[in-house]
């Protein structure tokens, strides 16, 4: 595979490429830009930050779970990179150094490049732009004061790169009709979005992937439609993206995506690779299928739409045939009923012991629809039909929801790991659909908004 794109300013071009070489790797071996550093390799602690940029503009991205071939027509920035053609600090490390932001320094390389794409996209949620960046120095605080003083400085002229100019690769079809006759010819390939996952397959597992086809260039299946009757999201659209085109219409989605890892795994993650994956606590399709989402799947030339519910028969198990991806995901346009709760050990970057999403209409102070879905709960993301069942029809009170309680045992016989004994899940369950009644009603019940 041959495959072209700009580091720190200059073209590269590579030929006869391991479509598994991570970006890392090349970086420190090849290269020798020993700055990137190797932390935890799995895209959870952030001192392998580098910055790419393309089409949708400069990204934060973890390059120990990047492979090469997904930087086809990008630009990257490591942390040698950051600073001037002559030497010049850029505004972000200056900072770092005046206000005292690195001790061991093994985190800063990380931190610096979050913040110089934070810096270069002007924004200043700054615990959020950070949470992928593990320190154990610092205590944050110098960290956080740098990025506050480099916000009000303009971004340097030599980090405001283009995307290099590439044709498409073989294994880097440029749309979703090359992805389908590429895939239908290869069956058996591995499918990479942002390999956010599968990037572990290879760190962790050290699985042999080949042959496998990346579709981070098919930018057909990167876009969002909204209207007035159905929203849809294509298999590439990445979890930032995702999450702000939610913030108005569904905020409790958009608020639990903002928990869905960090800033750089968001820039990777697709809503399409986190269903196709059929995990059951991906934070996903819980969300989805209480909105009542219908999974839009693709052959060659023929497509067809199943339930989101649908798509997951068993524990490892999707209903998805060879040569067959999914293209979209979309549901009905509706008024905002849902919430979504996350129960996790760690607020941020952390897997769901147990996620739950509720989505109950009420007319005339009675229950006339409800859709309630969790994952965590079973071997696959999973609705509560009997819980549904005990809700719709009764009066919109807390006897009905106490008198329901009991039926989620009915629809879940959860399992003990490490995250979560069963009992404690079945328990949270119960607490959530309790807690969205009462929300409902006008209590305050999120615990980080409570005060004296």
């Amino acid at each position: 595979m041959n495959i072209t794109f700009l580091l720190n300013g200059e073209t590269v071009e590579l030929a006869d490429v391991n479509p598994t070489a991570t970006l890392l790797d090349w970086l420190r071996e090849d290269r020798g830009l020993t700055g990137t550093k190797e932390g935890c390799n799995e895209g959870d602690c952030g001192a392998c930050t580098v910055m790419v940029t393309d089409e949708g503009g400069h990204k934060a991205l973890n390059s120990c779970i990047l492979f090469l071939p997904q930087l086809h027509g990008k630009a990257v920035r490591t942390v040698e990179g950051a600073s001037g053609p002559n030497g010049e600090a850029h505004p972000v490390q200056q900072a770092m150094v005046d206000l005292h932001g690195s001790q061991c320094g093994f985190c800063t390389p990380g931190f610096v490049m979050s913040m110089v794409a934070s810096h270069a996209n002007g924004a200043t949620d700054h615990d959020t732009q950070l949470a992928g960046n593990l320190c154990r120095c610092t205590g944050y605080a110098p960290i956080i004061r740098a990025a506050e003083a480099a916000a009000k400085l303009p971004v340097p002229v030599w980090v405001k790169d283009k995307p290099a100019p590439a044709a498409d690769a073989r294994r880097v079809p440029g749309s979703s009709d090359e992805l389908a006759a590429l895939y239908v010819e290869y069956p058996d390939a591995t499918l990479i979005a942002g390999a956010t996952d599968v990037g572990l397959w290879v760190t962790k597992q050290l699985r042999d992937l080949d042959p496998v086809i990346f579709l981070n260039r098919c930018e057909d299946l990167k876009q969002i439609a909204i209207t007035d009757s159905e929203v849809r999201f294509g298999a590439m659209v990445d979890m930032n993206r995702m999450g702000e085109a939610l913030a108005d219409l569904h905020p409790s989605y958009a608020e639990m995506i903002r928990r869905y890892a960090s800033v750089q795994v968001r820039h990777a993650a697709t809503v399409g690779g986190n269903i196709a994956n059929g995990s059951p606590i991906g934070d996903n399709p819980p969300a989805l299928i209480a909105l009542g989402a219908t999974l839009h799947l693709r052959k060659g030339d023929k497509r067809r739409s199943i339930p989101l519910d649908e798509f997951f028969i068993d524990y490892g198990k999707q209903d998805r045939t060879p040569g067959e991806f999914v293209e979209a995901v979309s549901f009905p346009r509706q008024p905002d009923r849902l919430k979504a709760y996350k129960l996790s050990k760690r607020f941020d970057q952390d897997i769901s012991a147990v996620c739950g999403c509720f989505n109950v209409t009420v007319s005339d102070g009675s229950v006339t629809q409800a859709r309630i879905a969790f994952g965590g709960m079973a071997g696959v993301p999973k609705r509560a039909t009997h819980v549904e069942a005990a809700l719709i029809g009764k009066p919109w009170t807390r006897d009905t929801i106490k008198a329901a309680l009991p039926a989620f045992a009915d629809d879940y016989a959860p399992l003990t790991d490490m995250r979560a004994s069963a009992t404690y899940r079945l328990e949270t369950a119960k607490a959530m659909l309790e807690r969205y009644f009462l929300e409902d009603q006008g209590e305050i019940t999120n615990v980080l908004e409570v005060s004296a």
